[in-house]
């Protein structure tokens, strides 16, 4: 079974930073795409960030773009993210997601990790 665990998500003040990482193991296979999304109360969920694995092409959302950073290592399935300059509207359950497989590919999610930006 595929699990993805998420971990770094925690309370900072307007204009700091915060890592994510999202670890995935089981019986995972042919890692097409890893990323991010988000849901912020009362809004629907948005795409934050996403990454080709094979050609390392990246996909931000407008409102992060110049702000957070997508990377992965391949060889222990991970993705992180780099949250940085980080505002109150940033705060939102974020999750990540691993697509996988060949024809059809399986999209898996993590459990999500809450970020919260106050002062």
């Amino acid at each position: 079974q595929v699990q993805l665990v998420e971990s770094g998500g925690g309370l900072v003040q307007p204009g700091g930073s915060l890592r994510l990482s999202c670890a995935a193991s089981g019986s995972i296979f042919s890692i097409v795409a890893m990323g991010w999304n988000r849901q912020a109360p009362e809004k629907q969920r948005e795409l934050v960030a996403h990454i080709i694995t094979s050609t390392s092409t990246t996909n931000y959302g407008d409102s992060v773009k110049g702000r957070f950073t997508i990377s992965t290592d391949n060889a222990k399935n991970t993705v992180y993210l780099q949250l940085n300059s980080l505002k109150p509207e940033d705060t939102a359950v974020y999750y990540c997601y691993v697509v996988h497989g060949i024809n059809p590919t399986r999209t898996y999610w993590g459990q999500g990790t809450q970020v919260t930006v106050s002062s």
